[in-house]
């Protein structure tokens, strides 16, 4: 799929790929493509590569960090004192400003592809019916559409499907009817679970990109619906939707300011790293579910009693399961899930303490990121980093003028 590209960088470096060996292992691509690929790439000689854990049960793990790919630890900027206004602190602020002015000249229609489709559902689908479409086109999400009002009504995505599973779970009684659940009947199942309704944050395909996430900030949405007005009809009109891994993409490729982001993570403490879910290969899958609807999550690192990260299930395995039509499965262990995923699954993303943001948009650009396990050189989990984190960042980080805030 052809993207939108102003301003493209090459680096020094170039990764080698490693095929993937079996479906349980965390192998991180590096694709120039918007789609994952099964390749992995990896940087020959780095010596953390050989601190990966030993195999455990089949579920040994290649561990392939964002420094990796881009330059040898020996030349890593290593942690300084902090003092007043270094030259690093100078450079990210430029850094930051410099994609703040650039969002700030850009509309949210710019950051589509110059090729995509859109599906959309009616409301008046069932939920068994809306599955078999994502399954089938290969998506995660779609833009709902009630047809007897010619209005946009939200976005279906994995969630939904997750407070299904755990609705007929908490209500055995009723799972004969689940064929019959119509995706309007969704808000009946939230309301019963007792958690919140989707977002239904939209913005026009010309409003300015800056303010359009500036929005998303305040809100839950992880997706931003683009609806048109149509004066002739007037009638709204989904246009399409941009994710933000579309939009973290759009800046690496156009914002070559990106490489000012020096700051290791862990000076600018970005990321989540207390109080996070986890599981282990012998958890089952009905009990993840049950904590990624509660703690509204789309993941769930898998780890050993040690603390050692091993894979990580994410809401979008609950789906390989579902098309099944067995939700007897659900009763699975997350490691017989994991080794059922397909062999395109394109891994695990693991970055550590002193990756900045430079090197994590240059894996941005080369793959397609959902989130990253930030982790020690042993691979024991210290944190999480978010595509929300990393939007955050870029937007709040730091003092501006009032007029420009």
């Amino acid at each position: 799929m052809a993207e939108n590209v102003e301003v493209t960088r090459s680096h020094n470096t170039t990764p080698t790929a490693i095929p993937p060996t079996n479906n349980a292992h965390l192998l991180s691509s590096s694709n120039n493509s918007s789609s994952p690929s099964p390749n992995s790439s990896t940087h020959p000689s780095h010596p953390s590569l050989h601190h990966s854990p030993p195999p455990l049960h089949g579920h040994e793990a290649t561990f392939v960090r964002p420094a990796d790919l881009l330059r040898p630890r020996a030349i890593s900027r290593p942690l300084t004192p902090a003092r007043s206004d270094r030259p690093i602190d100078r450079d990210e602020r430029a850094g930051l400003k410099a994609i703040r002015d650039f969002l700030r000249v850009r509309t949210c229609y710019e950051v589509l592809p110059l090729s995509f489709r859109l599906i959309e559902l009616d409301v008046g689908l069932t939920v068994k019916e809306s599955l078999n479409i994502l399954v089938q086109c290969g998506i995660v999400s779609a833009p709902l559409w009630d047809s007897t009002t010619s209005t946009y009504a939200g976005l279906l995505t994995v969630t939904d499907y997750l407070n299904v599973v755990r609705y007929y779970n908490l209500h055995a009684d009723k799972l004969k009817d689940i064929d019959s659940l119509l995706l309007s009947d969704l808000k009946d199942v939230e309301k019963v679970l007792n958690v919140k309704a989707p977002e239904t944050l939209s913005v026009s395909p010309e409003a300015i990109l800056y303010d359009a996430l500036r929005k998303q900030l305040v809100s839950r949405a992880r997706r931003i619906p683009l609806v048109s007005y149509d004066s002739d009809t007037q009638r709204t009109m989904v246009t399409s939707v941009i994710t933000q891994y579309r939009i973290l993409k759009f800046i690496a490729m156009n914002v070559k300011e990106t490489d000012m982001l020096r700051k290791p993570l862990e000076t600018i403490k970005l990321g989540t790293y207390g109080k996070i879910v986890r599981c282990s290969m012998d958890t089952t899958v009905l009990d993840v579910v049950d904590e990624m609807v509660t703690k509204n999550i789309s993941s769930v690192p898998v780890v050993t009693t040690e603390g050692v990260l091993l894979n990580v299930f994410e809401a979008v395995d609950v789906i390989e399961i579902l098309k099944t039509g067995d939700y007897g499965n659900l009763t699975w262990t997350v490691g017989k899930a994991l080794s059922a995923r397909s062999q395109n699954h394109p891994g695990i993303y693991c970055c550590s303490f002193e990756d900045g943001l430079d090197t994590i948009f240059e894996t941005i650009k080369k793959s397609r990121v959902h989130r990253l396990m930030i982790v020690d050189d042993n691979n024991y989990l210290k944190g999480i980093l978010s595509l929300s984190d990393i939007l955050h960042y870029l937007l709040v980080e730091g003092h501006e003028e009032p007029n420009q805030a």
